[in-house]
């Protein structure tokens, strides 16, 4: 399929997609981290599987992206040779793994945020958009049951897992905002209808955060810094570093074939 990239709406939804395709990537990358370093074989197994989710995701928000560019682009364009300032995903993604608390408060965060992003995006314009949140969604419920238990069963755990849960929610709320702002970008899609408009979720997500946070014994933060920018291609230092471990072997074998 070959479309005029100079037609603005196209590049919107090009730019969009590839949004979405890193945050997929990004975090999948980071949760592949815990393969073999898992607290017990089953949830190695469990965070592969995960992060295999997450993986193919950014797959298909890459391949779209590359049919509306029309440039001959594949995914792998978009995953191995792009650099840092190109990528758009959220920061709260590319965050180091840390510990196995530090791991699950950031997916409670992101599994709460996509069971209630997924469903609307479902309802996009785009067919190809809401097929792709059709395909995931129901990953998605599997992943937030899954969080939301080990969260409870870690902050109501032993005098350590709580503790080490409670300092991983104050270490990582303050990029959580990020999640809930647009951009001059996405308030064209979402005038078009094609784009979710985040900033409504976020009474929601607080909601069920703190639901979640009652039953595991935990306070909610009430730090009050925010950080963000991953949208506008500003990262942390660990992006660079991720990034030049994921693509070193196509980089340094550009065009090879396995």
């Amino acid at each position: 399929m070959t479309i005029n990239t100079q037609n603005d709406s196209t590049a919107d939804i090009i730019e969009y997609a590839l949004r979405l395709g890193d945050d997929s990537l990004i975090l999948g990358h980071r949760l592949s981290e815990w393969a073999s370093n898992g607290p017990f074989l089953e949830e190695d197994i469990a965070l592969g599987n995960v992060a295999l989710d997450y993986l193919g995701r950014a797959r298909m928000y890459y391949t779209y992206a590359a049919e509306l560019s029309g440039e001959g682009k594949t995914e792998d364009d978009y995953a191995y040779l792009r650099d840092e300032r190109d990528f758009s995903n959220h920061l709260l993604n590319e965050l180091p793994k840390g510990d196995f608390a530090y791991t699950i408060v950031r997916q409670l965060f992101i599994d709460v945020f996509n069971a209630l992003y997924l469903p609307l995006l479902q309802q996009s314009a785009d067919e190809n958009l809401a097929a792709i949140a059709s395909k995931s969604i129901k990953e998605t419920r599997y992943h937030l049951r899954r969080s939301q238990d080990w969260c409870i069963r870690l902050g109501d755990g032993t005098e350590e897992s709580h503790q080490r849960m409670q300092k991983s929610l104050g270490e990582l709320w303050g990029y959580v905002h990020e999640l809930f702002e647009q951009d001059a970008l996405e308030d064209r899609l979402i005038e078009q209808d094609i784009a979710v408009d985040s900033s409504g979720l976020k009474d929601k997500w607080l909601a069920q955060i703190t639901e979640t946070l009652n039953k595991a014994t935990l306070a909610v933060p009430d730090a009050e810094w925010a950080v963000r920018g991953g949208r506008k291609g500003y990262h942390t230092e660990h992006l660079g570093h991720l990034l030049s471990v994921m693509q070193s072997v196509h980089r340094r074998y550009p065009g090879a074939k396995w």
